[in-house]
């Protein structure tokens, strides 16, 4: 049984909520408040955590405001960008939330070629302001997905073989620190700082903008989608292989095993059945007349062709209704060497046995662009590995929780046995259960020293926490 406050205790809180009102524009949102339960929930409906306290941040300022006063409180601190982390990591139970979602806006600047966006954008706030102009940062692959998390962790999208990472697109950050500083860092200020951020992930302040670099992207472009017979699914997973190898950088697949959905889109008699899946796209002449996904398809007649030309915004989009605010979510994903046989009847295997027709095993081909930096450039360390595997479990019912969660640590352990397969990637963490030194590689003792500098007490702990240093240690 929990104590009620006592008067003294209730008086020194008001105390203090008066004295942070004085200084913070934003909304301070408490238990007992009308909109609590709408701002604290985050778009995993598996997460449901209570936070004591949550700030609307409406800039910089207040972030500074409350970063100290969660300091000086003694309050567990956690980040809310566009709460899309898979792990719940944007809201905390008991502590104090620091929304970010209301500072969003985004400024391209076509002269030098770059956008700023807050904290707060979506992946389609960006898109809408950059490709007014035909232009393109590479992002992620669903426009909800805030940029924060996103890039802090890496950062994969359709454009990553050819321009690489959202991170390697960064030119220029805006950090509070853990004691309330705030710093721009970049290739020439605060040079480790930018380091770590682009790849560490939120260890080691309170980002509030980000500036991009910016690429001649669409409007127009070529979408490469379509559905297959899981029956097919060995020989076309094997042309992958092939594919991938020779694939121009401008070009790029998505590969995923699915359940055929009940759409009037599909054809009726397939309802339900497993599916392979190529989602991908070209980004050259698009009017000519070249057959450049024709070797994936080799010759399997797919159930449903959604091929053509769209906009880049479409592209972005066409996954978004798949992932609705309030589904529960587990991701949980590992590197590969290379798609090997046995990869292949696991992929397969796992998706006969899924429990939610809803859940899908991603391939992500990579390889490109984001090879080009050296792994030791930046934070983010997996960037030899041609390949990602990512286990997504999507479903409804809480009762299927353990089952769900099940089907995917299950399959990532069993891959985790084949000698081409390694590491984590930090935006699909399952629920961060896996030791940092995971995502890290060798660059975790450089994090560590970095971390130590700027967070030595780990106010931001949230995360896929790298610890700082201790006296001694």
């Amino acid at each position: 049984m929990v104590d009620s406050p006592s008067i003294n205790d209730v008086f020194e809180i008001e105390e203090r909520l008066a004295a942070l009102r004085a200084e913070f524009r934003g909304d301070i949102l408490l238990p007992e408040d009308d909109d609590y339960d709408v701002v604290r929930s985050v778009w995993n409906g598996m997460i449901d955590r209570r936070p004591s306290l949550i700030l609307r941040c409406t800039g910089t300022a207040d972030v500074v405001a409350a970063v100290n006063f969660a300091r000086e409180n003694d309050m567990e601190v956690s980040i809310h960008g566009g709460g899309h982390n898979v792990a719940g990591k944007a809201v905390t139970d008991g502590g104090l939330m620091l929304d970010l979602s209301p500072m969003n806006g985004v400024r391209v600047d076509r002269e030098n070629r770059t956008v700023r966006a807050q904290a707060g954008a979506t992946l389609g706030d960006v898109d809408h302001e950059t490709q007014l102009f035909g232009l393109a940062t590479p992002l992620g692959a669903v426009t909800q997905t805030g940029i924060a998390g996103l890039t802090l962790n890496g950062g994969y999208g359709h454009l990553t073989r050819e321009y690489g990472l959202a991170c390697d697109a960064l030119t220029e950050v805006d950090v509070v620190t853990a004691d309330g500083q705030v710093l721009t860092a970049s290739e020439d200020r605060n040079e480790d700082l930018f380091w770590a951020v682009r790849g560490g992930g939120g260890n080691f302040g309170v980002v509030t903008s980000f500036e991009y670099e910016l690429h001649e992207v669409g409007p127009e472009l070529y979408m490469f989608y379509e559905w297959f017979h899981a029956d097919d699914g060995e020989s076309l997973l094997d042309e992958l292989r092939e594919w991938t190898d020779s694939a121009p950088r401008n070009a790029g697949v998505l590969t995923f095993t699915a359940h055929i959905p009940e759409l009037d889109e599909f054809p009726k008699e397939s309802w339900g059945e497993p599916a392979v899946v190529f989602v991908g796209s070209y980004r050259g002449d698009i009017n000519a007349d070249n057959d450049l996904f024709d070797p994936l398809r080799g010759d399997t007649t797919p159930i449903a062709d959604f091929s053509g030309p769209v906009t880049y915004s479409e592209l972005q989009s066409i996954f978004d209704e798949d992932y609705p605010d309030g589904l529960r979510y587990y991701w949980k994903s590992i590197y590969l060497t290379e798609v090997t046989d046995e990869v292949i009847d696991l992929m397969l295997r796992y998706n006969e046995k899924t429990p939610s027709a809803i859940s899908t095993i991603d391939l992500w081909s990579l390889g490109g662009a984001m090879g080009d930096v050296p792994q030791d450039a930046t934070a983010f360390w997996h960037r030899d590995k041609p390949f990602m595997l990512n286990f997504e479990a999507n479903w409804e019912d809480p009762d299927d929780d353990d089952a769900n969660i099940s089907w995917a640590r299950e399959g990532i352990a069993e891959l985790e046995e084949l000698p081409v397969a390694s590491g984590r990637y930090g935006n699909f963490p399952g629920l961060a259960e896996d030791p940092a030194e995971l995502l890290f590689g060798d660059n975790y003792d450089r994090l560590v020293d970095i971390k130590t500098k700027y967070d030595p007490e780990n106010l931001f702990r949230l995360n896929q926490n790298i610890a700082p240093r201790r006296s001694g240690d």
